[in-house]
């Protein structure tokens, strides 16, 4: 049987792999050898299991977890198509977060930490029209988009005016899966017949204000906490607030501009 069979050395220069690689890829069950002898331990390979190693080695240079390998090499053509796909989607969704810190890093780079203006000031009791989702922090983004692609046909299938800008409302803490909120403001606090009231309370308050990409507004975020610690303040419990005062409408993603509102008290011992 030997005779047809290939050693681990002579398997693995053929599919141009390390012998490390195939004991690896052995102890992940992933590929294992078709006979192992039982005296010497000696790992043995056929031919054809040259093809699965070659695919295992092609997944695992484009960062494949071992799990979707294992997936793939089990499934038919179509389930294989799928599985792929998926790991194509998150592959560009990882490129996409890859960009924003790249965008971010070169703004730092070019100019240090910005220089945001924080002002403090008191904010006046709002009364909002809303809509909600459930988002982690990745899916803010989208978690907004699907708010305000909610929220601007209900207002505009009722006779009563909103005044702009749109209002994000944020929990404090960013959690695992959180509740968003996107809301308007009606001239007089009207209602909306199938949509939510939140009231946001008045206060004292610490605001800044961000030109650019939604995606670069951490560094506004950052500036506006070290604000507050350092002003011997805490943030309130209340909604972080976003007022996107220029959206994408209306300019290009680096003429955007966003007011970041929190409530703040003073950090008493």
């Amino acid at each position: 049987m030997h005779d047809e069979l290939l050693t681990i050395g002579r398997f693995a220069r053929l599919c141009r792999l390390s012998v490390k690689q195939l004991r690896h890829y052995d102890d992940t069950g992933l590929l294992a050898p078709i006979h192992v002898a039982a005296g010497s331990g000696y790992r043995y390979y056929a031919p054809e299991q040259a093809r699965d190693a070659l695919t295992i080695a092609l997944l695992r240079e484009m960062d494949l977890p071992l799990a979707a390998i294992a997936r793939t090499l089990a499934a038919g053509p179509e389930r294989r198509a799928e599985i792929l796909r998926a790991e194509r989607d998150r592959l560009a969704e990882r490129i996409r977060r890859d960009q924003v810190r790249l965008g971010m890093l070169e703004r730092l780079a070019e100019g240090g930490l910005p220089g945001y203006e924080v002002s403090l000031g008191r904010e006046p009791e709002r009364r909002l029209i809303v809509v909600r989702a459930v988002c982690t922090p990745a899916e803010i983004g989208n978690a907004v988009g699907e708010c305000v692609s909610r929220l601007l046909p209900a207002l505009g299938g009722v006779e009563i005016a909103w005044e702009p800008p749109l209002w994000g409302l944020y929990p404090l803490d960013l959690d695992e899966r959180m509740e968003i909120a996107v809301g308007a403001q009606t001239p007089h606090g009207e209602g909306v017949p199938g949509l939510e009231c939140e009231v946001l309370s008045g206060g004292l308050v610490a605001e800044t204000t961000h030109i650019g990409p939604y995606a670069q507004l951490p560094l506004a975020y950052n500036a506006l906490f070290s604000a507050i610690h350092e002003r011997g303040l805490r943030p309130a419990s209340a909604p972080v607030r976003e007022a996107y005062l220029v959206g994408p409408e209306e300019a290009p993603q680096e003429e955007l501009m966003t007011r970041l509102i929190i409530p703040v008290q003073e950090d008493t011992p």
